[in-house]
């Protein structure tokens, strides 16, 4: 007789399912019954439920039995902490003395059930958080078009402005710049006469010429003699 699994640990309020298997063939034609026990800090095993093999299952308030011959299933319903401890079951076959074979000890643990608001919010964030990321997805996007598109229109503004491109047909062609035109202010002062004063040729000054002489040595002529003294 084997039960399994060895240990099962779970929270409170779900439902731990156990094993039995024996070696009894199903058309055997021996009688027999198949109880579960529990076993609490190493204290003698109770009794807390039991199937015969003409039953295919048993529906109790704790325990629900199933007969699968031959492997038997055990399930705990409603789980609390005192429910913890060993459990095993024992084969008991008639007409052999009521023998009772034992099977190997599987153990559960029940603990804490989680509590049920932080469920909540755990499954709130769950439902919340796709809907934020979205959000914020599209926000960015929409921004950063946003700074393309003022970035466009900026460019385009300076260059309108300077007058040195100008868009067609998709692109920037240059455009010839022209000289720009000086206007310049003219002021027709008109004809300035200047009045003369006539003066009569009585008035006018007496002109004195003077001459004079000029004399220039002559000249003597230069004779070895004096060419000589000269050099002297």
């Amino acid at each position: 007789v084997t039960f399994f699994p060895a240990m099962l640990t779970l929270p409170e309020g779900g439902s731990a399912t156990f094993f039995c298997n024996i070696s009894i063939e199903n058309d055997s034609g021996l009688e027999y019954s198949l109880n579960w026990y529990k076993e609490t800090n190493h204290s003698q095993g109770q009794k807390i439920a039991g199937i015969s093999w003409k039953n295919r299952d048993t529906n109790m308030d704790k325990y629900l039995l199933t007969n699968h011959t031959p492997t038997f299933k055990m399930e705990i319903l409603n789980l609390h902490q005192n429910d913890s401890g060993s459990y095993y079951c024992g084969l008991i076959t008639f007409f052999e003395s009521n023998k009772v074979m034992e099977s190997n000890r599987s153990l559960l643990v029940v603990t804490a059930a989680p509590e049920k608001t932080n469920a909540t919010d755990d499954s709130e964030m769950e439902e919340i958080n796709p809907s934020d990321y979205v959000n914020t997805m599209l926000l960015g996007i929409l921004l950063l078009a946003g700074m393309v598109g003022l970035l466009i229109f900026g460019c385009l503004t300076v260059m309108y402005r300077k007058g040195g491109m100008i868009p067609h047909r998709g692109f920037f062609s240059q455009v010839e710049e022209r000289p720009p035109v000086v206007s310049v202010s003219t002021v027709d002062y008109g004809v300035l006469e200047f009045q003369r004063t006539q003066v009569s040729p009585e008035t006018w000054p007496v002109v004195q010429t003077e001459y004079a002489t000029i004399i220039f040595p002559e000249e003597k002529p230069i004779t070895p003699e004096r060419r000589k003294k000269h050099q002297d």
